[in-house]
């Protein structure tokens, strides 16, 4: 997680984006954490103002709720209204449970609560208007359930059904090489024709195994970059 925070930070410093302004965005991110280069809602907005279906969205990776509150208010801003699901454990790389942090009277397991909580409270709060379903799994179990059609609670307490085909996805979970390429292959089987994949840290400079990834999907034949901003968004041609 630090290093993906370092990654922000520096990110920050880049010029190089094409930035949608927004005053409520700008209100939200002061008061939602998160880890959010400022290109994300261009490609937000731009894949969601073009979604081919009202079939769900799905996120993977939801932290504290920023990037899952701003897909919702992209949709809201449109005029649509598609499903948002989101899978995180809400395990972090570096956090054993039960360590305490630093000096603090505060261990992993407690702050690991914290986080879920703000989670809730912010996206219910934001979203209201189309509160997402929250599902507790690692994105692995998340799409063998889908694929499954299968039910499942949601962090809410929710009852759903999930599985059918998708409109958009976020990619934001493992960035490793392996993981990403299987978010990315589970995606590509649900992805309706004319829908989107995004990949957070996925630019060329982020170092993380996602880039490696990207180079492959550039040269896929089903998908077509639609956006390079500086992380990619791919959308499906067939």
């Amino acid at each position: 997680m630090l290093r993906k925070i370092l990654h922000k930070v520096r990110g920050h410093q880049t010029p190089s984006r094409k930035i949608l302004e927004d005053e409520y965005v700008q209100w939200l991110s002061f008061a939602n954490a998160g880890m959010m280069d400022r290109g994300n809602l261009y490609c937000f907005d731009l894949a969601i103002r073009n979604l081919p279906t009202d079939n769900p969205i799905i996120e993977i990776g939801s932290f504290c709720g920023l990037s899952t509150n701003m897909i919702t208010y992209c949709l809201a801003r449109h005029n649509k209204h598609n499903k948002v699901f989101t899978s995180d454990r809400w395990i972090f790389e570096g956090a054993e449970a039960g360590r305490r942090i630093g000096h603090s009277g505060i261990d992993h397991t407690e702050y690991r609560s914290f986080v879920m909580d703000t989670f809730k409270r912010n996206v219910s709060f934001f979203s209201k208007d189309n509160l997402p379903h929250p599902i507790e799994v690692f994105s692995d179990d998340f799409f063998d359930m889908w694929s499954k059609k299968q039910q499942a609670k949601d962090l809410f307490g929710r009852d759903v059904h999930l599985g059918g085909p998708i409109s958009f996805a976020f990619v934001d979970g493992n960035h490793t090489y392996e993981y990403a390429k299987r978010d990315f292959e589970n995606i590509a089987t649900f992805l309706d024709p004319g829908g989107y994949v995004f990949f957070d840290d996925s630019s060329d400079e982020a170092g993380f195994g996602s880039s490696d990834l990207m180079k492959e999907i550039l040269v896929h034949p089903d998908f077509e970059c639609v956006a390079k901003n500086p992380h990619y968004l791919f959308k499906k041609k067939k």
